[in-house]
């Protein structure tokens, strides 16, 4: 039974009607509508309830409701943050930020009229399919191309065609792949899973840390239609490995298609690169245009011209298909590399390659800034890990600078929740009790904003 200080707890709590009376909470319905702010209302006076039953006093006056209620609508929707996490490809933080170029011509794209799918040539009807194809043949090497709107999409395309190229063939069709590649990224994206809608029948082959040649080639039949080899982008197996690259898999016959996920044209790490795997024999090479290509979320295919022309003809293409704006700024990007300005113009290739003693010089200043903005904060510099992120480099270190905050309560996550309460929010790393602001990842501009929120929320 409810003891009489809790049921005289829970009277106290305000009718929803009188808190949406409040003029704050007219303000909030100005903002993001009726029914959000209602029910927002709703599920802040539940939590009030459930901390009531669950022994604590929480502060449920009418004002407080409001405070709490803005805090959660305004944390929805899609905002700018700044990271500060040392995570550059950040997928929870939106992965790649574009270069000017590609904004300005994404802006151009949304704002205008274009010709997506019109021939300005013939004065008729053309294909959006056309669009950064002479692009990506040049810096690839390949044959053909497509884009569609994300690597999982070019997967889940690239093996329904391959498996319709072969529709009249008898028998189940199958893909081999490595069990050691069977691998699910973000979002539950499992490649056993995409085989199946597919409509292929996975063969598996090897071991979890072992894969040879000789496994594929005991397992072909006359219902294999293809190969599967896939970058496990976002793990790493270590010790008694052994697996066998593209250029062994084409020795065998059978289209190889090969998701090598991150879209790296240039070298770094021992990332793939695209243009390898082309080189080596890949019937269809698959990447990201958004990890490390530095480019928007896009998938994209490279390949032999008969099975990128199945894949356009194949009915999921529709469905699939890579919008005005995406196509405006692949194009600006991949332009970027073909002019050899790459690496000065995408921000995801400047983060990836500055030095360690640039970002010791942004973090002093950055330090010697907020000392001054708020002098009750316990502030220094320390030498940070950056990584790329987005799976990428999994075991990748990129050495950086950090500066680091505490207050005198010596509570880093309240610190971390309050500079996440800032408009834009900052968001950074809790470590050692300490919050991390990892300089490597900051944009121009985000210095100022950090110092603002500092000021504002810890000052």
């Amino acid at each position: 039974m409810l003891g009489t200080e809790k049921r005289e707890l829970l009277r106290s709590l305000p009718a929803v009607d009188a808190v949406l009376r409040m003029p704050a909470a007219r303000t909030l319905v100005s903002r993001h509508g009726t029914k959000a702010t209602t029910a927002t209302v709703r599920e802040v006076l539940e939590r009030a309830r459930e901390e009531i039953l669950a022994g604590k006093v929480p502060d449920s006056s009418e004002e407080a409701v409001i405070v709490v209620a803005e805090k959660i609508l305004s944390g929805r929707g899609l905002r700018r943050v700044v990271n500060a996490t040392g995570v550059i490809l950040h997928t929870n933080l939106g992965r790649s930020v574009l270069s000017e170029r590609a904004v300005e011509a994404a802006i151009t794209a949304a704002t205008s009229y274009s010709n997506l799918e019109y021939d300005l040539n013939a004065g008729d009807r053309g294909s959006r399919y056309d669009h950064a194809v002479p692009l990506l043949k040049e810096l690839t090497g390949a044959e053909d191309a497509l884009v569609v709107n994300n690597c999982a999409a070019a997967t889940l395309l690239a093996l329904s065609a391959v498996v319709a190229e072969a529709s009249d063939a008898p028998g189940e069709p199958e893909v081999i792949v490595s069990r050691g590649q069977l691998i699910e990224i973000g979002g539950g994206f499992r490649i056993p899973e995409v085989l199946a809608l597919s409509g292929a029948q996975l063969r598996e082959v090897g071991t979890t840390n072992r894969t040879r040649l000789s496994d594929y080639e005991r397992a072909m039949n006359e219902d294999t239609r293809a190969i599967l080899w896939v970058h496990p982008s976002n793990f790493e197996i270590q010790g008694f490995t052994e697996s066998a690259g593209v250029a062994e898999l084409v020795s065998l016959g059978l289209p190889v298609v090969a998701d090598v996920g991150s879209g790296a044209l240039l070298p770094i790490s021992d990332e793939p690169k695209v243009e390898s795997a082309v080189r080596d024999g890949a019937a269809l090479t698959l990447f990201s245009g958004d990890k490390l290509l530095g480019g928007p979320q896009a998938g994209i295919a490279v390949g032999e011209t008969r099975l990128i022309g199945a894949m356009r003809r194949h009915p999921l293409a529709r469905a699939l298909r890579a919008d005005k704006v995406c196509l405006a700024a692949l194009e600006a990007t991949l332009t970027a590399y073909l002019e050899g300005t790459a690496r000065e113009e995408l921000p995801t290739l400047k983060m990836l390659h500055a030095s360690a003693e640039e970002m010791k010089e942004k973090a002093d200043l950055l330090a010697k800034e907020i000392a001054l903005t708020a002098p009750n904060l316990a502030v220094d510099v320390a030498p940070s890990v950056a990584r790329s992120g987005g799976g990428t480099l999994p075991l990748h270190e990129i050495p950086s600078y950090a500066v680091r905050l505490v207050d005198e309560t010596g509570d880093a996550d309240a610190v971390a929740e309050k500079l996440r309460s800032a408009d834009p929010p900052v968001v950074g790393r809790v470590g050692e009790r300490r919050i991390w602001l990892d300089v490597r990842t900051l944009l121009d501009g985000d210095e100022e904003t950090i110092i603002q929120a500092v000021s504002t929320y810890l000052g």
